[in-house]
């Protein structure tokens, strides 16, 4: 991250990447550690790629429905 800044609005500092405003935290070390923490992941060597699952293996995302309890009256 080349182009960044921390900017202090009211009592917390905002990180800015260009002209955007990225994360808001209460303290301006704070704020720096992040950023040299986020830089160092974007220069780091990118994970394996994940190796797919066959289609029958894969985790379902469908909902699984619950029925409504009885009503009480």
């Amino acid at each position: 991250m080349k182009n960044y800044s921390i900017v202090r609005i009211g009592n917390e500092y905002v990180v800015q990447a260009g002209d955007q405003s990225v994360l808001k935290v209460a303290s301006r070390r704070r704020a720096a550690q992040l950023v040299t923490n986020a830089a160092e992941l974007l220069d780091s060597e990118p994970p394996p790629p994940a190796q797919l699952l066959p289609l029958e293996a894969a985790p379902s995302i469908a909902c699984d429905s619950i029925p409504d309890p009885p009503e009480v009256s």
